[in-house]
């Protein structure tokens, strides 16, 4: 009986340790379950048809390259940080420019949101109908726990209450 019991508890030990949140390799395999995969063309374009359609698919983009700097959940009440980022795309999903709209002056987080958008960089490309002059203009905001990990607030679930 006591045999049972102990291979019963350490069945459920080791299943919690599967996929834990707390680790990175966790908290990558959730975002990648949470995030779909990107439709594009064949040719690589985007089959967003909104402006705002486009924005999501690069917020998931971003979160599925930088999975293991994405807070899964919720976010909490009192944010460590929120970053303002104003980026522009050109025809071909190339990165022209990011730069800080709105910041706390945490150089660490605002570092982390400037190296998410620059490592996802080459993205999907933008239907054609969305550009203006060239490129597309995207603001997004990096909503920052205190732990330095992030969610984008085009995707992010609602924040905790006090």
């Amino acid at each position: 009986m006591n045999t049972k019991i102990i291979i019963s508890l350490a069945v459920l030990a080791l299943s919690a340790c599967a996929n834990h949140p707390d680790t990175a390799a966790g908290r990558a395999a959730i975002v990648k379950k949470e995030t779909r995969k990107i439709e594009t063309t064949p040719g690589a374009t985007s089959t967003a048809w909104t402006l705002a359609g486009y924005q999501k698919a690069l917020a998931e983009r971003i979160c599925e390259v930088n999975s293991t700097h994405v807070y899964v959940g919720r976010p909490q009440a009192l944010l460590r940080s929120v970053i303002v980022l104003k980026y522009a795309v050109d025809g071909n999903g190339h990165l022209m420019h990011s730069e800080v709209v709105r910041t706390n002056h945490d150089g660490a987080t605002q570092a982390t949101a400037l190296a998410s958008v620059r490592k996802t960089a080459p993205f999907p490309k933008p239907a054609a109908h969305l550009l203006r002059h060239g490129r597309v203009e995207i603001t997004e905001t990096w909503l920052f726990n205190n732990d330095g990990r992030f969610q984008l607030r085009t995707i992010a679930q609602p924040q905790m209450s006090e």
